[in-house]
């Protein structure tokens, strides 16, 4: 494969362009790349939290297409805020992209992909995609707050019989520490102890995949901004750009949405065999509650609806719950000194991010291929 098949129809140098270093830098790029178009940013300011740098933070929405529409795409970045380099970067050149217009288009040439809107819903964690944090700025890990909160939620006893091992209270952990993960690691398997750390908890507001007791505030405009655009639509897809598991570089198309096999085996039509999902096995991710399809479900009830995640692997898992344990007891103990806090931050970035030609080249040819698919799925859907 040469750099020009990786990249889709841009080059190298103008597919770096579209990546940024910072949360601010990639919000920058995202409007610029909106007004190169003559498009509309809606923009949602966070009411009370500020960037890394003191910055205004929000979330920001783009409509690509006729706003009366039947079908609508929707592609979100950076649900998990330090995961929002990659996704950004995607939207960014999408945006760009002259094959994904002449699809909406209807151009033969293109694959005439029928009359679909794209909306790019921009840093739906913008606190974490500035602090490079997976969490929000309540430490909530946003993909497991999507959830009904006038029920209790079952206790998590896994994560609980963990929770004092995975974040400690001296970092870097001791080799005790180590050793006892190290010993129920082989007690239990790697599965079971993916399954009890990653799918939410509700008990422990300092730890790891914490739920949160209530709607965050980037779960609610979510659900607003999904409202105000898909309610009415006939037809509703949602690409969801991750960043951290599996293989380096490589795609892994996820079934976002409830254990149906209808949706399944719709989502392997248009994507392929290799969709994936947590509830057979097949998915490098493990079965969580609160998972934001929750969002598209509830308000476009009346839209046949088809989600994935795309999670794009950077580093293999045991460095990314490094980095994740890290960055926990880094939030639970802000008085830590300059030297280890830049460190922290800089791991979670590496984990979370590749910044490389190679592996920016693979992420965009991917995510490009699945939203054509996606925008002719749409089409070609009764």
């Amino acid at each position: 494969m040469d750099a020009n098949e990786s990249h889709g129809s841009q080059g190298a140098a103008a597919l770096a362009a579209a990546f940024a270093p910072t949360y601010a830098e990639a919000r920058r790029k995202f409007v610029a790349a909106a007004q190169a178009r003559s498009l509309a940013v809606e923009r949602h300011v966070h009411p009370h939290a500020r960037g890394a740098s003191g910055e205004e933070l929000s979330i920001d929405a783009v409509l690509l297409g006729d706003p009366h529409a039947p079908a609508l795409l929707v592609v979100t970045s950076a649900m998990h805020g330090v995961e929002g380099f990659g996704g950004s970067g995607c939207q960014v050149a999408l945006l760009a992209e002259p094959m994904v217009a002449a699809a909406m288009r209807g151009d033969a040439a293109a694959a005439a992909c029928g009359d679909v809107a794209i909306l790019f819903v921009h840093a739906v964690n913008p606190y974490g995609f500035s602090h490079l944090r997976r969490a929000n700025e309540d430490n909530i890990d946003l993909n497991r707050n999507f959830r009904d909160f006038s029920v209790e939620p079952p206790r998590n006893e896994g994560y609980a019989a963990l929770h004092a091992l995975l974040v400690p209270d001296e970092w870097p952990p001791t080799a005790h520490n180590t050793a006892a993960i190290g010993a129920h690691l082989a007690r239990h398997g790697a599965g079971r102890m993916q399954a009890a750390v990653s799918s939410g908890q509700s008990e422990f507001p300092d730890g790891l995949f914490y739920t949160g007791r209530a709607p965050a505030w980037s779960n609610t405009v979510l659900r607003e901004i999904l409202r105000r655009h898909g309610s009415g639509r006939a037809r509703l897809a949602w690409i969801d750009l991750h960043t951290g598991l599996g293989a380096w570089g490589h795609g892994e198309r996820i079934h976002s949405g409830p254990n149906d096999a209808v949706a399944i085996a719709r989502n392997r039509a248009w994507y392929g065999d290799d969709v994936t999902t947590v509830y057979d096995g097949t998915s490098t991710s493990a079965e969580a509650s609160g998972v934001a399809y929750d969002a598209a479900l509830a308000s476009c009830p009346g839209a046949q609806y088809a989600g994935i995640v795309v999670e794009f692997g950077t580093q293999p898992l045991e460095r990314i719950l490094q980095a994740l344990r890290a960055d926990q007891w880094l939030a639970n103990h802000p008085e830590a000194g300059t030297l280890l806090t830049d460190a922290i931050r800089q791991q979670m970035r590496e984990s979370f991010y590749d910044d490389s030609d190679a592996w920016r080249g693979l992420v965009y040819g991917q995510a490009r291929a699945t939203v054509l698919q996606a925008l002719c799925g749409l089409a070609d859907s009764p």
